[in-house]
């Protein structure tokens, strides 16, 4: 009962918020942490997600792909990047990478072979090319699963993002670690509450852009979605 009450202690003392070592810096640091990693994770699962969803070519290896990151133990990956590379950010960055990725790829690959096909054909009937029909047809229709795999991907990372302290660097693992070399578990609460709190305020925000965004419902701005063909029966005279 100690613990927890020293935790709120700690978590309540406005003096523990300020400073290098502070709260708010701390969290400022996860968070930057977390937005590398999703942005460098984004820029390679998102556009072979797509590729591989519109073409339907390479499935196969897009899933074995992915499931061999998942497998990857990330403090192990973590200490062999910093054997070979040194410490700083890069290692922890290539670190996380491999936790981002599988959710994004998976969400971007999915969300476009689940388009009706009735739909892209529709689209390559009235001469879309397939640039076209992937960014102004697929996509759209598929942003609800695409949100999802970054929903995914941001709360893997957010909570895997705490091994940045074991290199020597910040965030909110900063807590864990020192308290763990400290014996001051209270600390290690302290860590470990923020990093949930900070993983379910982002889950929210991205389930509700989850909700805005499906198509249809006219919850955020209205996007058409589908390719209205023109009318081209023809009329008899009466």
């Amino acid at each position: 009962m100690n613990l927890f009450i020293d935790a709120w202690h700690y978590l309540t003392d406005g003096a523990n918020w300020n400073g290098p070592a502070g709260i708010q810096h701390r969290l400022a640091e996860h968070l930057w942490y977390s937005f590398l990693t999703i942005v460098i994770s984004a820029a390679v699962a998102v556009p072979l997600g797509l590729v591989i969803g519109h073409t339907r070519r390479g499935a196969a290896v897009l899933v074995g792909f992915a499931n061999a990151m998942r497998a990857l133990p990330t403090l192990g990956l973590l200490t062999f990047l910093v054997l070979g590379l040194g410490l700083g950010l890069i290692p922890p960055l290539l670190a996380l990478v491999t936790v981002g990725i599988p959710p994004l790829l998976a969400g971007a690959y999915a969300g476009i072979a689940n388009v009706p096909a009735d739909v892209v054909d529709a689209s390559r009937a009235m001469g879309m090319t397939e640039t076209q029909i992937l960014f102004r047809v697929e996509v759209p229709n598929a942003l609800p699963i695409l949100l999802t795999g970054l929903r995914g991907a941001t709360l893997q990372v957010v909570a895997t993002a705490t091994i940045a302290a074991y290199v020597n660097l910040g965030g909110l693992g900063r807590y864990i670690f020192d308290g763990i070399s400290l014996y001051r578990y209270d600390r290690v609460l302290v860590g470990a509450l923020l990093v949930a709190v900070l993983a379910m305020v982002l889950d929210g925000v991205l389930a509700f852009t989850v909700w805005a965004s499906t198509p249809g419902t006219g919850r955020l701005r209205r996007v058409e979605t589908l390719p209205v063909a023109p009318d081209l029966s023809v009329r008899t005279a009466d």
